[in-house]
């Protein structure tokens, strides 16, 4: 008898994303189950979702980007994950590349997808993202998301892993605004983050971290060749880092005044 196809889980987490998640959806059709996690968004996503007829959605308060995605791949019910942001497409030379692997008998568990980056409608090719890759399909039997962050979330293999030649799309700008707070919203993340790995703040690397990551993706990873696009996103970039710096700051003062306040007299 021949082997029974293997069953495919698609997974989102979404909050806000009504401009982005028809077309992920669209792209995902594929799956056999498609489970997305709400962060209770108030632009209209939820309202699709719970209306599509291959989606089932669930809301959740958000806290972290881990703790979302590690509640959302408990919910799965198939080995075989793909795990994407809402703002991700999956074009169909891709689809056919996913569906083909997992059938393969493959002894990978995992699999690296390389990410071609979008500005509005048009294509980043340098600005540092040039040789981005991501985990976006595993076996949910062999990862799991580290809990040591809880941004740039980290999936933890058990198992060999292998990279698919084709490529996700990633629709990462859609206005300057959508990008600004993004950015800042990251920083924020990776100061607590930081802050509760005890890493200190200083001067130098307020004034030094920006610059090298503006200089590092714009002049080292070739944004310059993006024209204006580049300038932009590695701006934006380099201000997610800024905000990073301010937090982190704001988050030590916060704990001094706290420990002076409780200290016994």
């Amino acid at each position: 008898m021949p082997k029974p196809k293997e069953k495919i889980s698609a997974l989102i987490i979404t909050y806000n994303e009504i401009g982005y998640i028809k077309n992920c959806i669209d792209s995902i059709l594929f799956a056999d189950e498609i489970i997305v996690v709400d962060s209770y968004s108030t632009d209209g996503t939820y309202e699709y979702l719970a209306n599509h007829p291959k989606v089932k959605v669930i809301q959740r308060p958000f806290t972290n980007f881990t703790s979302q995605k590690s509640f959302t791949l408990e919910q799965a019910t198939n080995d075989w994950i793909l795990f994407l942001d809402a703002d991700e497409v999956i074009p169909k030379k891709l689809e056919e590349e996913i569906t083909k692997t997992v059938n393969s008998n493959t002894e990978k568990v995992a699999f690296w997808f390389y990410r071609k980056f979008m500005f509005e409608n048009n294509p980043l090719n340098y600005s540092g993202w040039q040789t981005d890759k991501n985990y976006r399909l595993f076996r949910k039997s062999k990862a799991k998301f580290s809990d040591k962050k809880i941004v740039h979330e980290t999936l933890e293999v058990n198992g060999t892993s292998g990279i698919l030649k084709e490529k996700l799309i990633h629709f990462c700008y859609k206005n300057y605004e959508d990008y600004k707070q993004k950015m800042l919203k990251y920083g924020r993340l990776k100061a607590k983050e930081a802050f509760y790995k005890e890493k200190k703040f200083s001067y130098i690397l307020f004034v030094l971290k920006p610059f090298w990551k503006f200089f590092n993706h714009y002049i080292l990873r070739l944004g310059i060749l993006d024209g204006k696009k580049g300038l932009t996103i590695c701006y934006l970039n380099a201000l997610g880092v800024l905000e990073y710096c301010k937090e982190l700051k704001k988050l030590e003062s916060k704990n001094k005044l706290t420990h002076y306040l409780v200290m016994p007299l």
